[in-house]
């Protein structure tokens, strides 16, 4: 404001001072300019406001990179797409994309019902204001997980996964993280010490978590909304999905970083307590760049499984990135065949040293994920990512949005 306000008098500079002065009427002295007015630009070719306003596109890719998208259908999915790749999606919709959605839906539906006879007559487990299914034993137990694995591969395989690579690696170089010779599975340490107590993995998309499902069926932190979901709040419930909310209504309410680590603790020393699994970047990315961790899976200090997801892809990209979620649904749909591979990295025991200090002990199992599976560090986040977002839709007030990062 203080940059736009002008003086009234015209510049001393400019003045030839003289001896006398004539007198002059004060009609012609009154200055009209107004108080506040435009910066003067200084002389130069026209500029277009679009490119004075906003960072161009490829200032933009190169700066928020790890959420770019690079397939077929451009930027946000919505790219000129040739004819070829118009007469493909023309013949999934009336062919694919019906028989998805109808087989997707009934395999839902049945989980659904084989959870609710599951649960029939017994009370959740209640504590710390969480409420879920995953602390019960017996046969009722056993069939939610079996099942569940299978749906989830089912609907994976509807999706157009009908292979998924794995890969194990029982030996990893760790010497370039500042640690000397390997990390490896010890065959002489007990069961219970080699457990992990929680799953960590790269978030790409929402199919990350049917794939997880898939393999060990372990709990997640989900929005509190996603309880009250018709057919997927049961799910979510005998999933022992950890519930945030954003207020206690109790004087004794823990957090939710409370109740993980505590479920962590109970999943490293119990073998039939529900796994969790965490995405320690918090946010989705384009599949080729692994963001900075946050420490909420490594508080507990118990070992952690790391596990990287790649989908490579050869007209669409399954990633998550700077697409709508409909429209990446509706494209996922239409892919004839779609491809992920996975790598399972051995349980990753913490030194003393990682474990006095979490911000280490992720920051060391980040770099170990990037260097085993080919993934690029970037120091960007979720802040960052509504910002390259905002951009793409037209909003040219981007400083605003940095004001977000906080949450």
């Amino acid at each position: 404001m203080e940059s736009e306000l002008k003086t009234l008098n015209p510049n001393p500079a400019q003045i030839q001072p003289t001896q006398r002065s004539p007198p002059v009427d004060d009609n012609l002295t009154k200055d009209d300019r107004p108080l506040l007015k435009p910066e003067p630009v200084p002389p130069g070719p026209t500029q277009n406001p679009a490119t004075t306003t906003a960072p161009g596109i490829e200032e933009l890719e190169k700066k928020y990179a790890a959420y770019v998208r690079r397939d077929v259908y451009g930027v946000m999915g919505r790219g000129d797409l040739p004819w070829v790749e118009k007469l493909l999606l023309g013949l999934a919709l009336v062919t694919l994309v019906p028989l998805r959605v109808v087989s997707g839906l009934t395999v839902l539906v049945l989980y659904y019902f084989i959870c609710r006879i599951c649960t029939a007559f017994l009370a959740p487990n209640r504590e710390d204001e969480q409420e879920d299914y995953a602390h019960m034993g017996g046969w009722r137990r056993a069939v939610i997980v079996q099942t569940g694995r299978f749906c989830s591969r089912a609907l994976l395989f509807i999706f157009g996964f009908y292979w998924i690579s794995e890969t194990h690696r029982d030996i990893v170089d760790v010497s370039f993280n500042g640690k000397f010779g390997t990390q490896a599975e010890s065959k002489d340490q007990s069961q219970d010490s080699a457990r992990p107590g929680v799953i960590v993995s790269n978030h790409v998309s929402y199919l990350d978590i049917l794939y997880h499902m898939s393999s060990s069926f372990p709990s997640f932190v989900a929005k509190r909304s996603v309880a009250k979901l018709p057919l997927i709040g049961l799910i979510s419930k005998c999933l022992g999905c950890v519930y945030v909310q954003r207020e206690s209504k109790s004087s004794d309410f823990k957090g939710v970083s409370g109740i993980v680590n505590d479920r962590i603790k109970e999943a490293h020393q119990d073998k039939n307590a529900p796994m969790m699994m965490l995405f320690p970047e918090g946010t989705t990315t384009n599949g080729d760049f692994l963001l900075p961790f946050k420490t909420g899976a490594f508080l507990a200090k118990a070992p952690v499984l790391p596990v990287i997801l790649r989908y490579p892809y050869q007209r669409f990209s399954p990633a998550w990135d700077s697409i709508s979620g409909v429209r990446h649904v509706f494209f996922l749909l239409c892919q004839f065949v779609n491809y992920m591979e996975v790598t399972k990295l051995p349980v990753y025991h913490p030194s003393q040293q990682e474990k006095d200090d979490p911000r280490l002990y992720a920051e060391n199992v980040r770099r170990l994920m990037a260097h085993e599976g080919g993934l690029v560090l970037s120091d960007i986040g979720l802040a960052e990512k509504r910002v390259y977002h905002a951009a793409l839709n037209g909003n040219t007030s981007i400083p605003t949005v940095l004001h977000q990062k906080d949450d």
